[in-house]
């Protein structure tokens, strides 16, 4: 009980946290969500980094530079479909403006293609040959199940894919596979953010 804290208590502390900041942690917290909208904006309207940028003084750009980036990494996925391809596309060049070290930057974006490329490729096969495996899997555990309730009928076709339980199945088995992918995307991505 001693450790649960009123809601008084956290404002306070917040409160002194924010009288005790450095003036760099100020214009931290004032210009960072700056970037994180320019970023946005971007990524959903197609406004100009770089012109939207140079509206901000110079002392003040690194900031808004770090909040834009660090939406721009977020975006970046795994390549599921279209749309993650075109954003992937998007935030990468939006990166591209806003980085200094552009050969860096290139090294780790030829990394990342290869990653998306593997993904697409190698991960697609896994993941159909996963996909037949669970079916037939299923189909093994279910079959006499409705031997026992239906008895003659017991022919019929199962498409054990609209099930619940195997959905769910399916669900884990797909993050398995994406979660070695994951891990080095995520290295890639912090890479990315620590490029000036």
């Amino acid at each position: 009980m001693a450790d649960i804290r009123s809601a008084r208590e956290i404002a306070m502390e917040k409160v002194e946290k924010m009288e005790s900041a450095t003036p760099e942690e100020r214009l931290a917290w004032k210009y960072r969500p700056e970037g994180e909208t320019l970023a946005a904006r971007y990524l959903k309207d197609d406004d100009n980094l770089v012109a939207g940028l140079s509206k901000f003084e110079d002392k003040v750009k690194p900031y808004v530079k770090a909040g834009a980036s660090d939406i721009l990494i977020r975006t970046i996925t795994l390549p599921k479909n279209d749309f993650t391809k075109n954003t992937n596309r998007k935030a990468m060049e939006g990166l591209r403006s806003l980085k200094n070290d552009k050969t860096q930057l290139e090294n780790i974006y030829s990394r990342l293609r290869q990653l998306f490329t593997h993904y697409a490729d190698q991960g697609e096969k896994q993941k159909k040959q996963a996909l037949q495996s669970l079916k037939m899997d299923f189909e093994a555990r279910i079959r006499p199940e409705i031997e026992k309730q239906l008895g003659s009928m017991s022919g019929a076709n199962i498409d054990v894919e609209k099930l619940p339980q195997f959905q769910q199945e399916w669900r884990k088995v797909q993050n398995q596979l994406d979660s070695q992918y994951l891990v080095l995307l995520k290295d890639y991505k912090d890479a990315i953010g620590k490029i000036s």
